[in-house]
């Protein structure tokens, strides 16, 4: 019998994957991360989270490496405190972008995350945010969400499904933007070929680590393009069907432990 396939780096989203619904993650995932880093497994987070917004996360995880944040748009060395690399939205584009969009299904409701790793969450007047536990500064109208440089816009439309204003937005955009959809009421827009495999090939590169030693955990859209990059693609239980369709593996939920479960039987204990 063939030996199972040894992976060298574990990628994984964050919510709805790694994360429970209470933004934390359970012992048992813990203990199933660091069995594979006794291994010799790195552990990389791949979210479209932001880098502030990662950082409290990390700290908890003990995680001092990189990590991949913004849907691609940065990497982020969590020892140093610094960004190793970043790529900008153009702010006249974005513009431009939700105007095209708007033409087409009406006003939506936007925020945006600055680029740094000091960067604020700016919501403009109607947009909910859909993770009420992360910290956002509400601005008097929508000018005022270009006031420093962005990595990302979020969309949000009063009547349309996510599925829905994903699918306007891409046509409407073009190539001012990609668009992609990583979580309920999450439709954004970031530059333009930018998608979490941008980001983790650059961070798996700087680790010296190949797409065939790589393990990629998601439970979104957005997480396509990781799972094409990386050799194994393990879906969530509740994952998009789109995603579905595309991974190698389902596991269960996050609420289940479904990180954990894939870990334990590729990493056994011993």
């Amino acid at each position: 019998m063939a030996a199972p396939p040894v992976y060298t780096l574990i990628a994984t989203d964050l919510d709805g994957t790694l994360l429970r619904g209470d933004d934390t993650v359970s012992d048992r995932s813990r203990a199933a991360l660091a069995r594979a880093a006794r291994a010799g497994a790195r552990h990389l987070v791949v979210t479209g989270r932001p880098a502030p917004r990662v950082r409290p996360l990390l700290d908890t995880l003990g995680g001092t490496g990189l990590a991949v944040c913004g849907q691609g748009a940065q990497v982020y060395d969590a020892g140093a405190g610094r960004l190793l690399w970043s790529v900008r939205l153009d702010r006249e584009l974005a513009e431009v972008a939700l105007g095209k969009i708007e033409a087409e299904v009406g006003q939506v409701y936007a925020a945006v995350d600055q680029d740094g790793v000091d960067g604020l969450t700016l919501i403009e007047p109607g947009y909910r945010m859909p993770h009420p536990t992360l910290p956002a500064v509400r601005v008097g109208r929508r000018d005022d969400l270009w006031c420093q440089p962005i990595s990302k816009v979020l969309l949000r439309h009063p009547e349309l499904s996510d599925d829905e204003l994903a699918s306007v937005a891409r046509a409407a955009v073009g190539s001012l933007a990609t668009v992609t959809m990583s979580g309920p009421g999450t439709v954004e827009l970031q530059p333009c070929g930018v998608t979490k495999a941008t980001g983790l090939a650059l961070a798996a590169g700087h680790l010296g680590v190949r797409a065939e030693q790589a393990l990629a955990f998601g439970d979104m859209p957005n997480d396509i393009p990781m799972f094409d990059w990386a050799a194994h693609g393990v879906a969530m239980a509740g994952a998009h069907p789109e995603l579905k369709a595309v991974a190698d593996e389902v596991t269960t939920s996050n609420e289940d432990d479904g990180v954990a479960v894939v870990l334990e039987r590729l990493f056994p204990a011993g």
